[in-house]
């Protein structure tokens, strides 16, 4: 569940970014949410795998 947390923990913190970016127009937080984004998407991917490989030891 550690790997749940943290995606939680990433998503939380780029929630100041998005309200900057989308309530505020602020170009620099969006950049930073675009780089918090594929954070995300990597560490999607990293569990996925772990997922898989443990589905398939049995």
């Amino acid at each position: 569940m550690s790997r749940f947390s943290e995606v939680k923990n990433l998503v939380m913190s780029l929630e100041a970014d998005f309200e900057k970016f989308y309530d505020k127009g602020n170009q620099a937080a969006g950049t930073r949410v675009r780089k918090g984004m594929q954070e995300l998407k990597n560490l999607a991917q990293d569990i996925r795998t772990e997922v898989q490989n443990k589905k398939n030891a049995g």
